[in-house]
């Protein structure tokens, strides 16, 4: 099967879940799933549900325990350069044919990496790999790259009511 570039950005909720729906599905297909969570290192709701389908899907955070609001330190930097050298390997490693890189478009809007980076992994991609690459601020040039392209558009947000994030929902 071929495989290509998605992205989910924009500054509208369901980015992460959006790609989260992908791997159920590639996972119901016998697909394997290789989830790389960039600058999260919290306690997501979806960790606890990947757990059970881990036999063929794999997620793993690159953050520390917080996500990135502030100017980045020389860790946060370290821990996105790492990952994306563990998820190059791991992509070109034949072993899953779905990777999703979940907020890395925020580290490179964060310098965390470079766009340049992001790119030369992009054009390596496995031909047979499904390649996807979620988070707000998407550089232009990931977009022009990119075979499939989603903006989630906020309209409305019970966020400016106050709601805080509710775990199962949005964390």
């Amino acid at each position: 099967m071929k495989g290509y570039i998605q992205v989910y950005t924009g500054d509208g909720k369901g980015k992460t879940t959006a790609a989260l729906g992908l791997a159920l599905r590639a996972y119901g297909a016998g697909l394997n799933v290789y989830i790389a969570q960039f600058v999260k290192g919290m306690k997501y709701s979806e960790l606890d549900s990947l757990k059970v389908l881990s036999k063929h899907v794999t997620l793993k955070q690159y953050g520390r325990n917080c996500f990135i609001s502030r100017n980045p330190d020389q860790e946060d930097i370290r821990a996105a350069q790492d990952a994306l050298k563990e998820v190059r390997d791991i992509m070109l490693s034949g072993q899953y044919q779905v990777i999703i890189l979940d907020e890395v478009n925020i580290a490179t809007y964060y310098r965390l990496i470079t766009v340049e980076d992001l790119i030369e992994l992009m054009l390596d991609k496995p031909e047979d790999t499904e390649l996807v690459i979620t988070g707000r601020n998407a550089d232009p040039r990931v977009i022009e790259i990119a075979d499939l392209v989603t903006e989630m558009k906020e309209v409305k947000h019970y966020y400016q009511n106050g709601v805080q994030a509710r775990d199962g929902i949005e964390k």
